[in-house]
């Protein structure tokens, strides 16, 4: 499990995905973790990786320090954001998610380069609202709304079709801290981003349920009209969770948006980002220097046809791929290509473990002669790079 120690608690997070491909970002709604975004990453995964989290007070994150202010959950995202080095992203965010969606998109613009608020307002619900919920759960529990949530997450028909489904739904909600969903009900409370988010900037895709029972699609639009250019979609026989009720639905709008707004890169362009996230600035600095107009076709050739086209695919990972190649260049004997993509497992995430099995491996299908020369081979890239053969670092 990923952690990150933030302000005294802990956030868990996971990142899943070729990290080649274009990463979204998902920040959920009260009551749920980060599973709420299970039914829907299937239909996407072949096209973007994805960072999830369980916000403050929720999930397997801790709530030493009650986020009581809206700021309190921006501020985490934007502290995670920024302990993995992500400089853009395609934020998507759900009710609450929404709204630290949205504060992290007018605090840190830099950040957020599109937009995804899913069943979320710039301001949800009336103060008199939040602070009855708030008065009930803390006298009572979880468990004492639970059947009441359930039908504003779900449509009827969901719930009928699905009910042993609804059933986990129900228990993830009522097993949340208390202390984490009552501070996060006076978060949203207190929530009022109407003046932040009539200046985003960001080409922003509002989305909701068209029997949405806690933000109905009326305060959604609102949200839309108050956001330069956002667009507004309504998601048939969906609830306040599309994202469970209607994952392909709300897939196919996501990807129709992102492709809307997103300017392609040329196959030599893609294929350039790929080649420099394998084998490194240095080295692809190095080729390009050293290259001329005898050798240019060829470099742009490799260039889009292996990087840009093989290497770009997705459902296999630069990890994957990178071990397919050292097997490969292992088998046919070249030993320069081999050493350079054994020396890029620093970047593609191929452990000196995987390398070893995969050239033991070979000496069973290629032959001992060609895996005893691999792993020679390997060893002096190794010792090249300070990592010794055994696990430990020389320098």
């Amino acid at each position: 499990m990923l952690t990150l120690s933030n302000n005294g608690d802990t956030l868990h997070y996971q990142l899943d995905g070729p990290s080649h491909l274009p990463l979204m970002v998902f920040s959920n709604s009260l009551g749920t973790d980060m599973r709420v975004w299970d039914p829907l990453l299937p239909f996407l995964q072949d096209q973007y990786r994805f960072l999830r989290y369980d916000k403050r007070g929720h999930g397997l994150s801790s709530c030493n320090n009650l986020p009581e202010t809206i700021g309190d959950h921006i501020d985490d995202l934007i502290a995670l954001l920024d302990a993995l080095d992500i400089e853009q992203t395609t934020l998507c965010g759900l009710s609450v998610g929404g709204l630290i969606a949205q504060g992290v998109a007018a605090k840190r613009p830099e950040l957020v380069k599109n937009l995804i608020l899913c069943d979320t307002a710039h301001k949800i619900g009336p103060v008199e609202v939040w602070d009855t919920r708030i008065k009930t759960i803390n006298e009572h529990g979880l468990g004492y709304i639970a059947d009441a949530v359930m039908e504003r997450w779900f449509t009827s028909a969901f719930r009928t079709e699905n009910a042993d489904e609804v059933v986990l739904w129900k228990n993830m909600m009522a097993r949340t801290p208390v202390e984490g969903y009552s501070a996060t009900c006076k978060a949203i409370r207190n929530a009022d981003l109407t003046q932040s988010s009539a200046q985003l900037t960001q080409p922003t895709l509002c989305i909701v349920g068209d029997e949405d029972g806690a933000t109905p699609p009326d305060l959604v639009r609102s949200t839309a009209e108050l956001i330069p250019n956002a667009t507004f979609e309504v998601l048939a026989n969906a609830g306040h969770l599309p994202s469970v009720e209607q994952p392909k639905a709300l897939a196919i709008l996501i990807a129709n948006f992102l492709n809307d707004v997103t300017e392609p890169l040329s196959r030599f362009e893609a294929g350039m980002r790929v080649r420099r996230s394998v084998l490194g600035n240095a080295h692809v600095d190095r080729a390009e220097g050293n290259k001329t107009a005898f050798d240019e076709p060829f470099q742009t050739f490799i260039t889009e046809g292996a990087w840009g086209s093989v290497w770009s695919r997705p459902i296999l990972s630069k990890r994957d791929r990178s071990l397919i190649t050292i097997a490969l260049l292992a088998t046919l004997g070249h030993d320069e290509e081999l050493a350079m993509h054994v020396r890029a497992t620093q970047n593609t995430g191929a452990t000196l473990d995987e390398v070893r099995e995969t050239l033991l491996h070979l000496g069973v299908y290629a032959g001992v002669p060609a895996s005893n020369i691999a792993i020679r081979v390997a060893k002096e890239a190794y010792a090249e790079m300070g990592i010794s053969v055994d696990g430990d670092k020389n320098s």
